[in-house]
C-alpha cells in the first residue's frame, strides 16, 4: 500500500524546477549594482534567493514604478470581463457613445485600447501632474495610426479606457479606482496607490505607482499561481512582443529573434519603431513575461522556472539583454 501512495504521489507532484545557479545571481547583482540598481529581488519556488538593497537604499522604501503602473489597470479589464461588466473585444463606441457617428473611431474596440492598436496619438503631455482634463483631450485624441495595425504606445488610450470603465460601472456605484483596489490590489495584499490625479480627479492609468520590491513582488507571485491569468495577456496584433502591460519574450525561440532594448526603441517616434521579431534576451526562456518601466524598473517572470525577479533602480541606460544573458545563458 505504502508503494501505491509513493507511485502516487511521484506522478502527481510538480516536476522538479532547477534553480538558478547562485553564481548567475551574484553575476546579476553585481552588474545592477553597477548599473544605477536600488534593489533586486529575486524569488523561485516562492522562496527568496537573493535580496540585496545598494547605493543607499532599503527593503521598506517605496520606489516609482514608472510604466509597472499600466499592468495592474489592464488587469481590471480581465476582471470586468469575468464579471459582465464588458467584452474586450466590444467596439469602445457602445459606450463612449459620441465615437459613434465617429467614422474613424467607432470600431475601435477595448482590446486595441489596452494593446495600443487602436491607433490614437499617444499624448504624452497627459503624463504631466495637475493636467485640466485627461478625459476631454484622451477622447479628442487624432487618429494617426491605422486601428489594429499601428501599435502606439502612450497614455492616451488608457484613459479612454478609464472613461469607459467609469461608465460601465456607474450602475454599480462604483468607480474604476475603487474596481482596481477591491479586484486586483486587494488579492496582492496592496492598498492605494498614488494615482497622480488631473484637476477633474482623474488618475493617470499610463505611471504613478510607487511600490517596494517585495510589494511588486507580489504582482509576479499572484501570476505564478493564476497562470490563467498569464494566458489572457495576449500579444498585440500590431507588436508580437507586448500586450496588456507586459512585454515578452516569445520570439526568442525563433532563429530570427533580434534583442530589442525596450525603453530605447520607446524614445523613438511611434512611426520609426520596429517590434518585428523583437524579444529582450534571446538566452532567457520563451515564456519570460516583463513589465518594463522608466530607467531600468523591472518586473520579470517565469513561469515555466516558477520564478520571480525584481529590479528597481535609477539606470539611463538600462540593458535587459544582458542582465538576463548573466542570469540564464548556459556557459
Amino acid at each position: 500500500m505504502m508503494r501505491i501512495l509513493a507511485f502516487f504521489i511521484f506522478l502527481t507532484s510538480s516536476p522538479a524546477v532547477e534553480p538558478l545557479p547562485a553564481e548567475r545571481i551574484q553575476a546579476a547583482a553585481a552588474f545592477s549594482a553597477a548599473h544605477g540598481g536600488h534593489a533586486l529581488l529575486i524569488k523561485q519556488n516562492g522562496k527568496t534567493l537573493h535580496e540585496s538593497y545598494t547605493n543607499g537604499h532599503t527593503k521598506r522604501e517605496p520606489h516609482r514604478i514608472y510604466s509597472g503602473t499600466k499592468a495592474f489597470w489592464c488587469l481590471t479589464a480581465f476582471a470586468a470581463e469575468k464579471d459582465g461588466v464588458l467584452r474586450l473585444d466590444e467596439p469602445v463606441s457602445e459606450t463612449i457613445t459620441e465615437w459613434q457617428g465617429d467614422k474613424q473611431r467607432r470600431n475601435i474596440t477595448i482590446r486595441q485600447l489596452l494593446d495600443f492598436s487602436s491607433g490614437l496619438e499617444p499624448l504624452f503631455g497627459l503624463h504631466e501632474n495637475e493636467y485640466k482634463d485627461r478625459t476631454v483631450s484622451a477622447l479628442k485624441a487624432s487618429l494617426v495610426g491605422t486601428t489594429g495595425k499601428s501599435f502606439i504606445y502612450g497614455p492616451a488610450s488608457l484613459q479612454v479606457y478609464h472613461e469607459l470603465l467609469g461608465r460601465k460601472l456607474r450602475e454599480k456605484k462604483t468607480t474604476p479606482t475603487r474596481y482596481l483596489e477591491r479586484k486586483v490590489l486587494g488579492p496582492l495584499d496592496l492598498g492605494s496607490q498614488r494615482y497622480l490625479p488631473d484637476q477633474k480627479g482623474t488618475p493617470l492609468l499610463a505611471a504613478g505607482f510607487m511600490q517596494t520590491a517585495r510589494q511588486w513582488c507580489e504582482l509576479g507571485s499572484w501570476l505564478l499561481k493564476h497562470e490563467e491569468m498569464v494566458s489572457q495577456v495576449k500579444t498585440s496584433a500590431t507588436n508580437r512582443a507586448y500586450g496588456f502591460g507586459f512585454w515578452n519574450n516569445h520570439a526568442a525561440e525563433a532563429a530570427s529573434a533580434r534583442e530589442v532594448d525596450v525603453e530605447d526603441m520607446l524614445d523613438k517616434k511611434w512611426h520609426e519603431q520596429s517590434w518585428r521579431n523583437a524579444c529582450l534576451c534571446r538566452s532567457a526562456p520563451a515564456d519570460l513575461i516583463a513589465c518594463v518601466g522608466s530607467y531600468g524598473q523591472r518586473l520579470y517572470i517565469v513561469p515555466s522556472m516558477k520564478l520571480v525577479i525584481v529590479r528597481l533602480a535609477y539606470d539611463k541606460k538600462p540593458d535587459d539583454a544582458h542582465m538576463l544573458r548573466l542570469l540564464f545563458e548556459r556557459r
